[in-house]
């Protein structure tokens, strides 16, 4: 049965968990495109994915955790095909082709489907001012970040060939918003480290076959491929995956998913960021100005959240 309720947890574990998927997130579009300059897609969805998922699956039998829970493996195989097969699996495909800058602004959208799909909390969003106008706001001020950028990509020489793989990104927010929401929904009674691995492992699974199919594994010379996108591969399956996407499979269990949304609006800049200290990018005034924008819209959607906590704290303090 569907579920919707939270669990406690430390406000310090919360800070680190929300800094881990914000920060290491909004570095994996650029390691991304590394790794792509090696292995092609599915490949590299398969290699991330099963060894990320085998690694952390056999951390969690060592600590003793219960594995093999059918109901539990379910529910994680689902999950994990909408968040990892058609959600990430859409961002390493169409990297081959469009900028991760242009990425990072698609896949702004999964907060704002946060809202429209979340039905078992309809009532609570749609009366919250706040939240909504800072969704709004968030995403107004990706749009401005990049404004320059999209406004280049959707020119009559560039703009045609750019569009399949924006229409792909759409689906591919849609993906992760729907596994997002049924992960929060559907909960399990295990530890969010094996669940996570569980999504991660049949993500992968389902990434080798496809690989194969497309004959990667057969024409891909292995010893061609260059040692920055192997570098690229080794961050994505222990930063990338393990350690932010076992973050946010947590916190979609103790926060609001329209919160946890929030990574949308911040990694983009840590995108801005590496592409000015790596990538000799230059960063104008229209930039500046979105990010001021994304920072105030982060502050504004959990503004409500804020002053939840803090009521239900002095109420407490009243009954003490």
């Amino acid at each position: 049965m569907a579920t919707s309720s939270q669990k406690s947890a430390s406000p310090l574990l919360v800070i680190i968990a929300f800094a881990t998927v914000y920060l290491v997130w909004g570095s994996t579009y650029f390691f991304i495109k590394m790794a792509v300059d090696g292995f092609p897609p599915f490949l590299l969805g398969a290699i991330r994915f099963f060894m990320a998922g085998a690694l952390l699956l056999t951390w969690c039998a060592v600590k003793g955790e219960r594995i093999f829970v059918k109901r539990n493996m379910i529910h994680a195989a689902v999950s994990g095909f909408l968040l990892l097969v058609i959600g990430n699996g859409v961002v390493i495909w169409v990297e081959q082709a469009l900028p991760s800058a242009m990425v990072a602004i698609m896949v702004s959208a999964p907060p704002i489907w946060f809202v429209l799909l979340d039905k078992p909390n309809w009532g609570t969003n749609f009366k919250n001012k706040s939240t909504i106008i800072g969704l709004v706001i968030g995403f107004a001020g990706v749009i401005l970040l990049f404004s320059e950028q999209i406004e280049s990509m959707m020119g009559p020489a560039s703009g045609p060939s750019k569009l399949p793989g924006m229409l792909l990104l759409i689906v591919g927010t849609l993906g992760w918003a729907s596994g997002s929401l049924y992960s929060k929904h559907y909960n399990t009674q295990g530890s969010a480290a094996v669940n996570t691995a569980w999504q991660m492992l049949f993500a992968g699974v389902v990434f080798i076959p496809s690989s194969f199919l497309r004959h990667e594994v057969q024409t891909l010379n292995w010893g061609a491929i260059p040692a920055h996108s192997w570098y690229a591969l080794l961050y994505l399956i222990v930063f990338g995956s393990i350690a932010a996407f076992s973050a946010y499979v947590w916190l979609l269990q103790v926060r609001p998913a329209t919160q946890v949304g929030t990574y949308a609006y911040v990694n983009p800049v840590i995108a801005v960021i590496l592409g000015v200290l790596f990538a000799h990018e230059s960063v104008t005034l229209i930039q500046v100005a979105g990010l001021v924008v994304i920072l105030a819209s982060v502050l504004l959607i959990n503004l409500s959240k804020y002053r939840k906590e803090k009521a239900v704290k002095q109420e407490a303090i009243l009954v003490e």
